[in-house]
């Protein structure tokens, strides 16, 4: 008799927000598990979601972001322990290196465990959702593996596409040719590629077409091949926005979606990547990354500030 396998999904937290969520010792995983009507298994900072059919799988990994989101107590008797949100040092070793060789940075290092996460979510799968707040490296070290990837020979070309939600995905009035037009709108991307490689080697690549930028308008009929694609700001895709670019993905080919969920711009109509993980929530070869406050890597006080939102926003969403 062959055994079914349950439908399950694996998402990859930082340990503050595993406490947050479990509390010390995990004590609170059955009170969550009931709330959330599904199983969940708990494998360092793995959580893996088992349910025993796709709907209850998709409505339980939906309920759980969330949470993730806007941790609530789970009743009056059971209060949330307080929860340092300041990421302990980790091992060196469980630092990966990403090797640019020949780039203005001989290697670009992780810096926080919820990057090294991230970086594995790379290696290992073709499609990676990154989602968290300003300032946690989701642009610039997508950028320097798909440098890596580039230099390695592992793909053809770089990809770097952003929606244009400011022009409203409208850019034949702006003067100048595709790449002049769309580049106020790629300035961090560019910035992380003229941080990891000299001027004249992303002025060679951009002459021989091995690094293209796109608005997210212009990728509608693509098929990419043996392409590193970047999708930044994707808070501001629409749903079939997204589809359409997910949907782009050829042969040989990876692509990294980022973004901030707390800075959406779109007049109206719901995010795509908000509707993403319920849509891809049982598909294998994809991976979902959630960075927060402790992922933070630029100033000191910028880490303060998205902490000090974060404790505002959940305050104010308990209280309405």
């Amino acid at each position: 008799m062959t055994s079914v396998r349950q439908p399950q999904k694996k998402i990859i937290l930082a340990k503050e927000t595993l406490l947050s969520l479990f509390g010390p010792g995990f004590n609170r995983k059955k009170r969550v598990e009931e709330l959330l009507d599904i199983q969940i298994r708990i494998r360092g900072n793995e959580v893996v979601l088992v349910a025993d059919s796709p709907d209850q799988l998709k409505n339980g990994i939906t309920r759980f972001l969330k949470r993730i989101k806007s941790p609530a107590p789970l009743s009056a008797a059971v209060k949330p322990s307080r929860i340092t949100l300041q990421l302990e040092p980790e091992p060196e070793e469980d630092f990966h290196r990403i090797a640019v060789t020949a780039g203005r940075r001989a290697n670009v290092f992780t810096k926080t465990a919820g990057q090294t996460r991230f970086f594995r979510a790379i290696q290992e799968n073709d499609l990676v959702f990154a989602v968290g707040p300003a300032g946690t490296g989701k642009t610039y070290l997508a950028v320097a593996m798909a440098v890596e990837a580039l230099r390695t020979k592992r793909v053809e070309r770089i990809i770097l596409v952003r929606p244009a939600v400011e022009a409203g995905e409208n850019l034949g009035f702006l003067p100048g040719n595709l790449r002049e037009k769309v580049e106020p709108y790629l300035t961090p991307l560019y910035d992380a590629l003229y941080d990891i490689l000299p001027q004249e080697n992303v002025r060679s690549y951009f002459e021989n077409r091995a690094i293209e930028v796109s608005p997210l308008a212009y990728m509608r009929g693509r098929t990419l091949n043996s392409a590193f694609i970047i999708l930044d700001e994707a808070q501001n895709t629409t749903p079939p926005q997204m589809k359409m670019f997910l949907t782009r993905l050829g042969h040989g080919s990876k692509a990294i979606v980022a973004g901030d969920i707390t800075q959406i711009d779109l007049s109206e109509g719901q995010s795509g990547l908000l509707s993403v993980p319920e849509v891809l929530g049982e598909v294998e070869g994809v991976a979902f990354v959630a960075l927060d406050g402790g992922d933070v890597v630029r100033h000191r006080l910028v880490k303060r500030i998205v902490h000090a939102y974060e404790r505002y926003e959940r305050n104010h969403e308990q209280s309405v």
